[in-house]
């Protein structure tokens, strides 16, 4: 990932203030940077080369990569006989990925803008955009590019902030404990979301109580009179409180919360929802996502409007031109069948969510739902049991054929025909490294009018079956009349 610094150039005497590190010997101070990468094919003579330790790659091992392509700053934990040969600025820390957060914090004392921090199990990306969207209808609006929620990919992005500002909503992601403490101290945010608790990473963190013990580790940057605002639906979020801060809550189902939606209605590519809070009621509002379940990420952008001083029909327009990503839960055609597009990722919740939405719109337009379901990752030693409760859940609402996908997928078919669904309606894809063939059962499968649910874990990489599903019907030969 490479950067360019919003601030304009600093000098390396500058950037080893801001990190926290020493210059070696006070070389190449006044070497002036614009910018950073982690990747040494990325350098070049105005970008510092920042070596990170991973777990099968040393950026250290790059350095020499990085000065041959002309870098002259380099941010490292231990200096080298290239760098010391190339004569070039050297910034030396205890820990560089530590470093880029102290870097990424002193870029916030900088600004003026105001922050608002996104974490939770699901639904993260999409509230990030919901509320970038409703913000930047009155005002500069900054939002971390894609998923760039990690220890790297958050404090990278705070850099590029550009110093006019007025909001800037940042993701934080994290696999373990002090993740998000890290990030939040980085970022200081003024308003703090957790979007709910879910079981993805429970793998390593043992239990929904421990994650969400690490999810309210955002609460370690929040600023002195800052704003916490949870899912008033998630009973481990409940009596949430502290004297430096105020809790707010959003919900769907309690009328008696801060900011409450109702009359939720799912229509093709869209849902409308009213919201009720202190302030009034603003009826049929839109976001062009299908579910309830973004209805919650509707909810805290518009409580973030409000709680920013915007007008609701402001909100109201900000929701509208939300755009999903092309990966997230859309609806498309191919051929005779309706797609319901929704390969970004997967866990526990978010996949029974997006089985809801399938059953929801089939019941409502009376097509037949067909769900082709894979891997969801991440999730331990439970991921068997979590995996057939998906295919329970999916059982016990009704959805007529079911294909799954890889070896988790076997334990959603397994609960599906422990739940009662019959063997013919079941299909099974072991590998998912052939996508062609898994296209080919499928097409054999469906029927006209058809509506087709793809998810996974990103891994898995499920759009390639939507891919090869639409270039086997675009060549179909065409019938002829005799």
């Amino acid at each position: 990932m490479k950067t360019q610094f919003s601030m304009g150039a600093v000098s390396a005497a500058t950037f080893a203030e801001m990190c926290g590190g020493d210059l070696r010997e006070g070389r190449g101070a006044d070497t002036r940077v614009w910018g950073m990468c982690t990747d040494s094919r990325e350098a070049d003579k105005y970008t510092v080369f920042c070596a990170l330790r991973g777990e099968r790659v040393d950026g250290h091992d790059y350095i020499a990569a990085a000065i041959a392509a002309g870098c002259r700053c380099v941010l490292c934990e231990q200096t080298s006989e290239e760098i010391e040969a190339a004569g070039i600025a050297a910034v030396v820390v205890k820990d560089t990925e530590m470093a880029l957060s102290r870097f990424a914090n002193a870029c916030r004392h900088a600004l003026t803008c105001r922050t608002v921090a996104v974490t939770g199990s699901v639904g993260k990306t999409t509230t990030k955009d919901l509320l970038a969207s409703v913000l930047s209808v009155r005002a500069n609006t900054f939002r971390t590019p894609g998923n760039h929620n990690s220890l790297v990919g958050m404090p990278l992005a705070m850099t590029e902030i550009p110093a006019d500002t007025a909001w800037a909503v940042l993701e934080m992601g994290m696999s373990g404990f002090g993740e998000i403490e890290r990030l939040s101290v980085a970022a200081e945010p003024d308003i703090a979301i957790i979007t709910n608790i879910g079981s993805s990473h429970i793998g390593s963190l043992g239990s929904r109580e421990n994650i969400c013990r690490a999810k309210l580790e955002v609460l370690c940057g929040l600023r002195t009179g800052g704003i916490l605002l949870l899912n008033g639906d998630e009973p481990l979020l409940a009596g949430i409180g502290g004297k430096s801060y105020r809790t707010m809550y959003v919900s769907l189902q309690r009328e008696n919360t801060d900011f409450s939606a109702k009359n939720i209605r799912v229509e093709n590519n869209r849902t409308l929802f009213d919201v009720t809070w202190a302030g009034g009621c603003a009826r049929d509002l839109c976001v062009r996502v299908m579910g309830r379940h973004n209805v919650y990420a509707a909810l805290f952008a518009f409580a973030v409007g409000i709680l920013g001083g915007m007008d609701p029909e402001d909100i109201r327009a900000g929701l509208l031109a939300f755009e999903p990503d092309g990966l997230r839960q859309h609806m498309t055609s191919c051929g005779e069948w309706e797609l319901m597009e929704d390969c970004y990722n997967a866990s526990p919740e978010s996949m029974d969510a997006a089985i809801e939405v399938l059953h929801d719109y089939c019941l409502r337009t009376g097509r037949r739902s067909v769900a082709v379901l894979g891997d969801m990752l991440e999730l331990g030693a439970d991921s068997a049991a979590m995996h057939r409760r998906v295919g329970a859940h999916l059982a016990y609402l009704g959805v007529a054929r079911l294909l799954t996908v890889g070896k988790g997928g076997a334990q959603i078919a397994l609960g599906a025909r422990q739940m009662g669904m019959e063997t013919d309606c079941i299909t099974r894809c072991a590998d998912p490294e052939e996508p062609e063939a898994i296209a080919r059962t499928l097409s054999g499968i469906l029927q006209p009018g058809d509506v087709v649910l793809f998810k996974a874990s990103r891994a898995v990489g499920e759009e390639r079956i939507i891919q090869a599903l639409r270039h086997l019907n675009e060549n179909q030969p065409e019938h002829s009349e005799v």
